[in-house]
């Protein structure tokens, strides 16, 4: 009798790796963001890795390109989804190699925010409800269709690429995300996600890349401007809201 050998889950893809070669432009689009240009190898915790910084950053122009790299739809979905409203991701994909471990997904969905409508319009046509909660996304709330389609359609044992999920979802859905993300990580699920909630970057022992103006730099999360600037705000908003909206404070 053949002894079964464990393999150990070191995630779904273990690094990212670019491939400079011809067409590679240092000084063109996406090539000069500080996001792409700063690193060759970008290495993934095989459970959860975040992306996080300001807007141009280049985190979802990089997580898009790796989400095309792992063969996902441009505009969201999973492999096996082909739809297409309009050509707007970049070439980045066809210069990035993902190093990959024996083991493979037996799931994996790319959830991308800013066509998340046009995901929702497609799964309404051609999907099996019941994978999606047994009722039609677009008869959903937008972050109701969010969470039916997390809690539903993501399955375990699969590789996850998420782009500002939190868009739809409020505090308390960004809770209750956090809770089945945990659940399908003890599943041999592995997620990339970009995100500016301080709430989901709060998930323990995850890496957080910040993309900052000299590429992605490893921070934890009670370093991170977002955590920082969030809590500044919580802890004393008159002092903020005096300054933005330029109140002054002696007249009543």
């Amino acid at each position: 009798m053949t002894e079964r050998i464990a393999i150990e889950f070191d995630g779904y893809v273990m690094d990212v790796v670019q491939d400079r070669r011809e067409g590679w432009d240092d000084e063109a689009y996406p090539f000069n963001l500080p996001a792409i240009r700063s690193w060759e190898t970008l290495q993934l915790h095989e459970k959860v890795t975040f992306l996080v910084g300001e807007n141009g950053s280049g985190k979802s122009t990089l997580i898009e390109a790796i989400a095309v790299a792992a063969g996902f739809n441009p505009e969201g979905g999973s492999r096996d989804h082909n739809f297409k409203t309009r050509d707007t991701h970049s070439e980045l994909h066809s210069f990035l190699r993902l190093v990959k471990p024996p083991i493979r997904p037996k799931d994996g969905y790319y959830l991308r925010a800013e066509s998340f409508y046009a995901q929702s319009s497609y799964l309404d046509d051609v999907a099996a409800l019941h994978r999606y909660g047994g009722n039609y996304l677009h008869q959903q709330s937008h972050g109701e269709s969010v969470m039916s389609l997390f809690w539903n359609r993501f399955e375990g044992k699969g590789l996850y690429i998420l782009d500002e999920p939190e868009a739809a979802l409020s505090p308390n859905r960004q809770l209750s995300f956090l809770a089945h993300l945990h659940d399908l990580v003890e599943d041999n699920s592995q997620f990339i996600i970009a995100t500016h909630s301080p709430i989901i970057l709060a998930y323990p022992n995850a890496w957080i890349y910040h993309m900052s103006e000299t590429g992605p730099e490893r921070l934890p999360w009670d370093a991170l401007e977002h955590v920082d600037l969030t809590r500044q705000f919580l802890n004393n908003p008159e002092v903020f809201l005096d300054t933005l909206l330029e109140r002054d404070n002696d007249t009543g």
